[in-house]
């Protein structure tokens, strides 16, 4: 008797058979298997007699077995391959409705990234969400481990002699399938591997925060421009459906005007031997590291620039871990609108990640607001004599395949990035009039900025 692989191998082979896959599997429930494949084959130009009276039937040792119709209507397949087929409907019109179906483009067509850094982000996140990218591939990996490296190597199937060491990755420039670096390395290492990458010839996109001083972000920017490679930082939060909403809700004022924000992003790391505790690696403590989400998230939702800033820094005395960096933030903005915002971060305290938008008829709260997955948006708005609180359910995507089928999305077709380097420039200038604000103690003015989204691209196609 032959393998069930091989009885598959003949229903492929076999196009005019009355036995589908589907029906295959029916068949083999029942223990039909053998009689089901073997009348479907024996004789398949032939067509099978039928009567006006009895449906078209498969003579099994069991007994005939009907012929069944068609499973579906078929699919319109547009000629566009960047456009989803669209299979039939299986909800109600009144029902939430299947996303469409995915449209990737084909691996050859893919950007090709090579991965700088091999540590947390890039093994639980960046890799994991390349798999699930429509327009993204990893053809190379930098590191320092060769073993590690190998071994991931083999797990993604990346060329053996696509993998470099750091001594080695200014050879990038000759791996005519790497378009893109992805810069994963601690902070204080994004400059150097930014502006050796453009030099190189590559695209670079860099993981936040974009680097240590205003003067390695130009520097930065400048390299790239220089060498006209793009640069992009990777603000996911910008690339994410509930984030995007919260700003659309605002810039429609769906619940009237603005008048503060509330956010927190902390957690409670104790690994003092760490990159993030070491000044030269990480150039801060949680504010460039935590906090800088609920600086970058609330500037990115009110498309609006601070013109002031007051800074609070405490860290625990004799904890090993802040002897170099800080352990918590608390700050205040003002921005030209009048909206005024209140913000903390820390590496002491238990996990919490969120923030609330106040406005005059209501308000809007992300809780969790900064974690990979699992975000939830809720608003609420006067209804009568009662206030009506709504739980918004929005599907969810991976926040790392989105910006970096964002990135590549840029690069096929020659355009600006959303997030590019001088976003993340403007983040660094922020957070180095709060530290100098806490120094002094005193606020510190910024340049009033009166244009909207100032230092963004274009707006990102819809998820």
């Amino acid at each position: 008797m032959k393998s069930i692989d091989n009885l598959f191998s003949l229903l492929d082979q076999s196009p005019s058979s009355a036995v589908s896959r589907q029906q295959f599997l029916k068949t083999a429930s029942r223990g039909l298997v053998v009689g089901a494949v073997g009348s479907s084959l024996i004789g398949c130009d032939k067509k099978p007699e039928t009567t006006a009276s009895a449906p078209e039937v498969a003579s099994t040792p069991s007994g005939p077995v009907p012929k069944l119709p068609a499973l579906s209507p078929p699919a319109e397949v547009p000629a566009d391959s960047t456009k989803p087929i669209e299979l039939e409907q299986i909800k109600a019109k009144t029902e939430q409705q299947e996303a469409p179906t995915p449209t990737p483009l084909s691996p050859d067509q893919r950007v090709g990234y090579a991965l700088v850094g091999l540590g947390h982000l890039t093994l639980d996140e960046i890799l994991p969400a390349l798999s699930m990218s429509k327009k993204s591939k990893v053809v190379a990996l930098v590191s320092g481990s060769p073993e590690k490296m190998q071994k991931v190597a083999a797990q993604y199937g990346v060329k053996k002699e696509s993998c470099y060491s750091y001594a080695d990755y200014d050879k990038l420039r000759d791996n005519k399938e790497v378009q893109v670096i992805y810069i994963v390395l601690p902070n204080g290492m994004h400059a150097e591997y930014t502006i050796r990458g453009a030099q190189a010839g590559k695209h670079i996109l860099c993981e936040k925060p974009m680097a240590n001083t205003v003067q390695e972000c130009q520097a930065m920017i400048d390299a790239c421009k220089k060498a006209d490679r793009k640069l992009m930082i990777a603000y996911r939060i910008q690339y994410e459906p509930h984030n995007r909403m919260v700003r659309e809700m605002i810039k429609e004022e769906k619940f009237g005007k603005v008048k503060s924000i509330m956010a927190n992003n902390g957690q409670n790391s104790d690994n003092p031997k760490h990159w993030r505790f070491n000044k030269a690696l990480a150039g801060g403590g949680s504010l460039p590291d935590v906090g800088l989400y609920c600086l970058n998230t609330i500037r990115y939702i009110l498309g609006e620039e601070p013109n002031e800033v007051v800074g609070y820094v405490h860290s625990t005395p004799g904890d090993p871990r802040f002897k170099e960096v800080e352990e918590q933030v608390n700050w205040l903005m003002k921005f030209p609108s009048g909206v005024q915002t209140s913000c903390a971060t820390s590496y002491g305290h238990h996990d919490d990640k969120n923030y609330k938008v106040l406005a005059d008829t209501g308000w809007i709260k992300m809780d969790p607001a900064f974690p990979y997955k699992g975000l939830q948006l809720e608003t609420s708005q006067a209804q009568g004599k009662e206030n009506q609180v709504i739980q918004h359910k929005i599907g969810e995507i991976n926040h790392f395949a989105s910006e970096m089928d964002h990135f590549s999305e840029c690069v096929l077709e020659n355009k600006a990035p959303f997030t590019p380097g001088e976003e993340g420039l403007q983040d660094q200038k922020i957070m180095e009039a709060i530290y100098q604000s806490a120094r002094e103690g005193r606020p510190v003015k910024l340049a009033t900025i009166e244009k909207k989204d100032a230092f963004r691209g274009p707006e990102p196609k819809q998820a």
